[in-house]
């Protein structure tokens, strides 16, 4: 029955707890943001839908850019550096929780002693003593909660990394995608520049022609040369970033890509982005996993200001002990002892404990600007979003329309300048504006399909990912 009476002692001593010198936690970041989404010329109406976000194999409906992101979940370097940190600050906030509890020793041992007789050639007798312990060492006596918020810090740790690899999923996602519409953009640049370099020269040809019957001067062949020259240019920078673009993308993904897995061009992908509803009220972002971060953080440093306040108390330590000792194997642990040894102290004068109690409330300061910066900087990049889509239509159908109209114009200035009814240079003109037209283009469908992209990372309420 003493092994149970010891027993009973330890398991009431870990049961202990006493009151917790936390401040009290209250979400106070509601103020820092506006509760809806800006309105204006440059925003598109929200009020078709209620909710905000969205799954990314929702957003993401090409198949092929499907196959590419899965890759990047599955080997990015980043990600995986993410999940490594989840897994360390849970084994800390486990090595920081055991502090709660008592930790259980045990000690065997045995002693021989054997006894000669003065001659040295026989003995008298001999005793073996078999010895055992089972103790704690130093335990804690948790009043004043010190051990409990050291727990709750690390664990509200734990739970912002756990929201920092969500993050960082979430920018796999976005910026994958956004390399791959940039890999497809920059090809379809490449062969808008080659094709300028086709049309060139058989407008250098022509002059050359003319230029030796007599019909044109110099000046005409060497402006179209200029041209040519500026397309060829164009060539050689835009085959280097087609290169550059899909190294960035192999980066990303975290392995080559196959050619067949490539972008044929970004207008294939027009329909395989989808536009993410952003909801009517901005209280989404609380859920977006960098403003979840910054929330953890606030409230493990909230934690530690509780463990520093209670670093001015007493500190109550208790070791027990459980001895056992037996002569004989027959007989072991047949007889036992059993003590208990509390101690406390308490800081008087001197020492860290004022330190680092300002120490950590400055540090809840600290966390506390930067969540409602957080939360402000996720309502930014929403809004900027939003004033994104809501024009972004209008300029794409205007620059289709400059395209065609450029079309038209150099249709008719080389019809013109080859009956000799114009000059070159109004041709020139028209062959230079049809080609910025067309570079342009690119660049508007561009910045319409990485927006979407954009407002998935930003709005960041997904959670089937």
């Amino acid at each position: 029955m003493i092994s149970l009476r010891s027993a009973m002692l330890l398991l009431g001593a870990s049961a202990l707890t006493g009151c917790n010198l936390a401040p009290h936690y209250v979400r106070s970041v509601a103020e820092s943001v506006p509760s809806r989404w800006p309105s204006g010329a440059s925003y598109a109406s929200t009020a078709a839908s209620t909710s905000a976000g969205m799954p990314w194999r929702s957003l993401v409906v090409d198949a092929k850019l499907r196959t590419v992101i899965e890759q990047a979940l599955a080997h990015n370097q980043d990600l995986a550096a993410a999940v490594a940190n989840v897994a360390s600050a849970r084994a800390q906030y486990h090595v920081q929780r055991s502090e709660q509890f008592p930790t259980l020793s045990a000690d065997a041992g045995a002693t021989i002693t054997r006894a000669v007789t003065g001659g040295g050639t026989a003995s008298s007798g001999s005793t073996t003593l078999f010895t055992g312990d089972v103790g704690v060492s130093g335990f804690v006596i948790d009043l004043f909660g010190r051990q409990k918020n050291l727990s709750k810090a690390a664990f509200e740790t734990y739970l912002s990394t756990a929201s920092g690899a969500r993050s960082t999923r979430f920018t796999v996602v976005s910026e994958t995608a956004t390399a791959y519409l940039t890999l497809a953009a920059d090809r379809d640049l490449l062969q808008v520049s080659q094709d300028q370099v086709l049309s060139s020269e058989r407008t250098v040809r022509l002059n050359e022609d003319l230029h030796d019957t007599g019909l044109v001067s110099g000046a005409d062949v060497a402006d179209a040369r200029t041209l040519l020259a500026q397309a060829q240019a164009d060539v050689a920078q835009n085959t280097t970033q087609v290169a550059q673009d899909r190294n960035a993308l192999e980066l990303l993904v975290g392995g080559p890509v196959e050619d067949a897995l490539l972008p044929t061009s970004l207008g294939a992908l027009d329909a395989g982005i989808a536009n993410v509803p952003a909801g009517l009220s901005s209280t989404v972002l609380l859920d977006r996993p960098d403003v979840v971060e910054a929330e953890h953080q606030l409230k493990s440093a909230n934690a530690n200001v509780g463990a520093a306040r209670a670093a001015f108390f007493p500190t109550i330590s208790l070791t027990s002990m459980l001895g056992l000792a037996s002569t004989a194997l027959t007989s072991l642990f047949s007889g036992s002892t059993w003590s208990a040894t509390p101690s406390a102290s308490i800081p008087i004068l001197g020492g860290t404990n004022r330190g680092n109690l300002d120490y950590a409330r400055a540090q809840v300061d600290y966390y506390l600007a930067t969540y409602r910066k957080a939360a402000q900087t996720a309502y930014r990049d929403v809004a900027d979003g939003l004033a994104r889509r809501g024009t972004i239509l209008r300029q794409r159908r205007a620059q289709v329309d400059l395209v065609a109209a450029a079309q038209k114009s150099y249709s008719i200035s080389e019809a013109r300048y080859r009956e000799g009814t114009d000059s070159f240079l109004t041709a020139l003109v028209a062959q230079r504006t049809l080609y910025s037209a067309r570079q342009t283009a690119i660049a508007a469908d561009l910045t319409d399909l990485t927006n979407r992209v954009t407002l998935y990372e930003a709005i960041g309420s997904d959670d089937s990912l």
